[in-house]
């Protein structure tokens, strides 16, 4: 099985675009989406509509995508988040708002196999931006491999014993060997928002049989998704970070 892992779109539409215009040379079984689909960007009606046609999806929900149901608190968030986070309760058509609020909450197991989550095992909304969070989170993990976004940063963390290890993906193009008995949490960094300093758009393929991740950057129209952003009146500095990868 070959399965896309993305997430992170945060409202962003081109840079979807350049994705599934990006796999669509590859053969994938199955796409795994770790959430956000909305936050940030000016096209979250137009995202939604796109995620929920692939099949077949497995998909959890993001800290972005509840806030935007109202089922968290806007309290947590920056001012500059908040107020993308509340046009676009205001710009989501009914329709994409329920399946929102229809996402299932992450840890999920996929195939048996394969653990999704938004932040961490234990908990949906923490950040694993170090080797120690991670280790937290390898208790929690249920399979051998885990998957997770939030920090919008590619990475995988090995644990091999009671040794974790961790390694930022720098690279545009990565392949990562899984070894048996030797787990993993890898995170495929983002699609609409990296913050790497690489504005590429991020993905991931898993390859169950050959047990390896590719990870892969690509170029989208970075104008086209700033230009939306600014006729929204949305904050500029939505639009400035995306061409700086911040």
């Amino acid at each position: 099985m070959r399965y896309l892992v993305f997430t992170d779109i945060h409202g962003n539409l081109e840079a979807l675009e350049a994705l599934f215009d990006f796999v669509s040379r590859k053969k994938i079984d199955r796409y795994l989406c770790l959430g956000d689909l909305v936050g940030y960007g000016a096209s979250p009606n137009e995202t939604i509509d796109r995620v929920r046609k692939l099949e077949p999806l497995s998909i959890i929900r993001g800290n972005h995508d509840k806030a935007v149901c109202g089922q968290d608190s806007l309290e947590t968030f920056n001012p500059m988040a908040a107020l993308a986070i509340a046009w676009c309760r205001k710009t989501l058509v009914r329709e994409h708002s329920r399946y929102l609020c229809g996402l299932p909450k992450g840890p999920q197991v996929v195939d048996g196999h394969l653990t999704l989550c938004h932040g961490a095992p234990f908990d949906e909304d923490f950040y694993i931006f170090g080797e120690f969070d991670a280790a937290e989170a390898f208790q929690y993990l249920e399979t051998r491999i885990g998957f997770f976004g939030h920090t919008h940063f590619p990475c995988l963390y090995v644990k091999t014993g009671n040794t974790v290890e961790g390694r930022l993906i720098e690279e545009d193009h990565s392949i990562v060997r899984l070894k048996k008995n030797v787990h993993y949490l890898i995170n495929p960094g983002s699609v609409g928002q990296p913050r790497d300093r690489n504005p590429k758009a991020a993905c991931a393929v898993f390859d169950s049989e050959e047990s390896t991740v590719h990870f892969h950057r690509f170029d989208y129209d970075i104008a086209g998704a700033q230009e939306k952003i600014l006729a929204h009146n949305l904050p500029p500095a939505l639009a400035e970070r995306l061409a700086l990868g911040i």
